[in-house]
């Protein structure tokens, strides 16, 4: 079976942000089912609808990244119980000019790390309604990780081996979920 082109977008633009490094570990953890690439956010503008009749190169390529995934990956940290506003308005983006909605039909899944004890369990359900709102087929299951400073190696692998299981089966199911929904849409698109 041919691998899926995964596309991770991490819902933070700190350079140190513990999302990005689990971001990383997941790469890594789904290389078997994909080819994953962290798809780039922190250099998009802030979302305005003035920008939309020439579009920023940054968002332009950013919705070509969008379009090359067969799924979608957001890992998410949480602020102020909600997404953080880098990711808001990398969604808003995706979804405009109207129209031209990236999302429609993409399979996705949500999962993010916080050192508290729910992780990032309120912005994951507001991204959750969102993007189901943009029609995009969001897998259920919920990934809620507390962050501990051993969760990862210095080269950004999973050392918890009930982690690493527990996050292997997430991936594993949207890869399930990836490939039922492109063998559904390949009928389709050959009529």
């Amino acid at each position: 079976m041919a691998k899926f082109k995964l596309g991770l977008i991490v819902g933070s633009n700190r350079r140190a942000s513990i999302n990005r490094k689990l971001a990383q570990a997941l790469v890594k953890l789904g290389a078997k089912e994909f080819d994953a690439s962290i798809i780039r956010i922190d250099d998009l503008p802030l979302y305005n609808q003035d920008l939309e009749t020439a579009l920023p190169e940054q968002v332009v390529r950013f919705k070509s990244h969008i379009a090359d995934s067969d799924a979608l990956l957001f890992v998410t940290p949480e602020h102020s119980r909600s997404m953080p506003a880098v990711l808001k308005s990398a969604v808003d983006w995706g979804n405009r000019p109207w129209g031209k909605n990236s999302w429609t039909g993409k399979p996705a899944a949500v999962t993010g790390t916080s050192a508290g004890a729910i992780g990032t369990a309120v912005a994951q359900q507001h991204l959750r309604a969102v993007l189901g709102d943009l029609g995009m087929l969001v897998m259920g299951g919920e990934a809620y990780i507390t962050f501990k400073p051993e969760l990862l190696d210095a080269n950004n692998n999973i050392t918890d081996e009930s982690t690493r299981t527990f996050l292997k089966n997430f991936l594993d199911q949207l890869a399930a979920l990836t490939a039922k929904l492109t063998a559904a849409i390949a009928p389709r698109a050959a009529a």
